[in-house]
């Protein structure tokens, strides 16, 4: 006898006891771009809705934020003055440092996730100090920086600590800095799988980083190489990561699958600029149901593997779930 597997479909409320996967707004980290000034909110064109924001605003950001049941942020920085080794990001007093205090003193429950890198702060656009011989990152040189910067952002009230630049030997450097200075129980959420990907473009429009010259390829991963990404996870996990990532999501969701069952660590999604640049414009376009596109999408970043997502939608998608 064949089995109906409709007899569990046919009913909405059946449907709903059976369903394997749920995504939930405790799903979602939301990004915040900040940067100097006062009453700053400018929309970014090639992704509507995201805004660059002073810190003021995003501290009125994270008040509507909580009323959506949504308390996980990540912050990115964009500084007044870039230099070869991006100095703002290594200020007690820069960008990144004063708005985590701010955010923090006005709403000490909000869960602040610093994002640690250089590409932002530096005026050639690359991820740490350059060897002009190679005229690319030099690792090791960018390893001790990122210590540094670590310790910045933890001293300045950082909830967890997520290195983008994906330069070896990164988490073991910034767990050795960041234990010697005592925050011993500060976690790192590792960009463990990042590729060097298209999907990035309006990500860089509004962080203001696009590189001077050639591209990341030397430090980002081949979108080809399904084991190397694999390898570049288990090797942060050895680290002492605390929770891995995939990023770009949606074109990656065979690595996710693999990597979640490689690991018994967290699994992050980064739903990237670009991602959510198509979804939007289609949808402004009347080409696709966005509401239903945007929440198959959420689905299908959870059953992939993903714990966290963080996500440029987050806040029409905890909007979506609180008008279920």
């Amino acid at each position: 006898m064949f089995q109906r597997f409709r007899r569990t479909r046919l009913n909405r409320h059946l449907r709903a006891l059976v369903r394997e996967t749920h995504v939930t707004v405790d799903d979602f980290i939301y990004p915040l771009f900040v940067r100097r000034g006062e009453n700053i909110k400018i929309e970014v064109a090639s992704m509507p809705g995201v805004y660059q924001m002073s810190i003021d605003e995003a501290v009125k950001e994270c008040a509507v934020l909580k009323d959506l049941g949504l308390y996980s942020i990540i912050l990115f920085g964009i500084p007044d003055v870039k230099d070869s080794i991006g100095s703002d990001a290594l200020c007690e007093h820069g960008i990144i440092a004063s708005a985590v205090r701010e955010i923090k003193k006005a709403h000490p429950d909000m869960f602040v996730v610093t994002d640690l890198c250089f590409c932002e702060y530096t005026d050639h656009g690359h991820c740490g100090i350059i060897d002009d011989e190679r005229e690319t990152v030099d690792n090791d040189a960018t390893l001790e920086i990122s210590g540094q910067q670590a310790i910045i952002h933890a001293k300045a009230g950082a909830d967890m600590i997520a290195p983008s630049g994906m330069m070896d030997g990164i988490i073991e450097t910034l767990r050795t800095y960041l234990d010697r200075a005592g925050f011993n129980d500060l976690p790192i959420m590792a960009y463990s799988t990042k590729f060097a990907s298209g999907y990035y473009g309006p990500f860089r429009d509004v962080a203001e980083s696009t590189p001077s010259f050639g591209d990341r390829s030397s430090y980002q991963m081949d979108p080809a190489n399904r084991r190397e990404a694999i390898a570049e996870s288990i090797s942060d996990e050895k680290q002492g990561a605390d929770i891995l990532m995939v990023k770009p999501a949606l074109a990656y969701l065979d690595i996710v699958r693999e990597i979640k069952d490689n690991t018994s660590l967290p699994m992050a999604v980064y739903n990237v600029s670009g991602e959510y640049a198509m979804l939007k414009f289609a949808g402004m376009n009347n080409l696709i149901d966005y509401e239903r596109v945007v929440m198959e999408t959420m689905t299908a970043f959870k059953r992939a593997g993903a714990d966290i997502i963080i996500s440029y939608h987050a806040k029409e998608v905890a909007q979506m779930l609180k008008n279920r």
